[in-house]
């Protein structure tokens, strides 16, 4: 099979790849280097199976020769990051929007199936612990930049199972829970390699908020052995399903573990959201998929324990301090 990756140079559309070469598939990869780095797919320059394109989503033409070339298509490609989303609103909502829609196009000119990642964030400001995918969502106010990211997801969402009910294009829709892993870059406020950065460098690591807001955290092997899964499994179609880890943690509780791992003596510091973000930022406190549709589809759920987690992203900080 010959699978179309946008967003394929990003932290879990090169681990996608790189687990859909190993399984004897042919890749495809679109990105445009905003959030991705093509050092995350340079051991598979190579590989005869493997391929890529410089551009954007939004490109038509280029992106209806790339889906016609394959045999599915995996959408990844997004503007994501709390900072860059509180920071460029504009950008978030018409890359998302807007490339999701131009990709839904492209694969419904020949009905070709597409996997298309969405977000726990669609989620909102719900309070009914764990989300289930029927669920309510449960949306802030417009006037916060915040719930820009949540609802052109949400919007994206709701576009791709149009095209399902109405064009009869097969859509899967895979809500992500904070997918962590080596490649992950801190750059726009994920909290992981953040953590992981400040404590192998002996700097303070900073918490914003009070640091009770509790969120669970996914492999990204476990959350790409999924999206694989519910890539070749046909009933899927039509489905949103939850992909993540049920097992939470606080993110005080996750700076301690990040600190134990490291060796590090940094103090966690903790900065107020006005401060980090903007006035009147809000977050939700908890966070927690029910992933029993997701075991009972493809027989398994996220299983990467939380101490892996921590100890794969503390040893990729480590060693690139060390080779800098």
């Amino acid at each position: 099979m010959k699978v179309f990756i946008t967003g394929g140079a990003g932290f879990i559309g090169s681990h996608l790849a790189e687990r859909l070469l190993a399984g004897g598939h042919q890749v495809l990869v679109l990105d445009n280097l905003s959030t991705g780095a093509m050092a995350n797919i340079d051991p598979y320059l190579d590989n005869p199976s493997f391929d890529y394109r410089i551009g954007t989503v939004r490109d038509g033409p280029l992106v209806r020769e790339l889906v016609d070339r394959c045999d599915i298509t995996v959408h990844l490609a997004a503007a994501v990051g709390v900072r860059l989303i509180v920071e460029q609103p504009v950008h978030t909502i018409e890359t998302n929007v807007h490339g999701t829609e131009v990709v839904l196009d492209s694969v419904s000119r020949k009905r070709k199936p597409i996997v298309l990642a969405s977000t726990s964030e669609v989620y909102g400001k719900s309070d009914k612990i764990p989300f289930a995918e029927a669920d309510d969502l449960v949306m802030g106010a417009t006037t916060h930049a915040r719930w820009a990211y949540a609802c052109s997801k949400a919007l994206d969402e709701w576009l791709g199972l149009a095209y399902h009910r109405d064009k009869g294009v097969p859509v899967t829709v895979v809500r992500l829970f904070n997918t962590v892993g080596p490649r992950q870059t801190g750059q726009y406020g994920m909290v992981l390699p953040t953590f992981a950065a400040q404590a192998v460098a002996g700097e303070p690591i900073t918490v914003f908020g009070t640091g009770e807001q509790a969120r669970c955290f996914c492999h990204v092997d476990d959350a790409v052995r999924s999206i694989e899964g519910l890539m070749l499994d046909e009933s899927a179609a039509g489905q949103v399903f939850n992909v993540g880890s049920d097992r939470e943690v606080t993110i005080n509780r996750l700076a301690e573990m990040v600190r134990e791992e490291a060796g590090s003596d940094s103090e966690i510091l903790h900065i107020p959201y006005d401060e980090a973000y903007a006035e009147g930022f809000e977050d939700m406190q908890r966070r927690v998929p029910d992933v029993t549709k997701l075991e009972r589809t493809l027989g398994y759920r996220p299983e990467t324990s939380l101490e892996q987690i921590v100890s794969d992203v503390v040893a990729e900080q480590r060693a690139a301090l060390q080779s800098a």
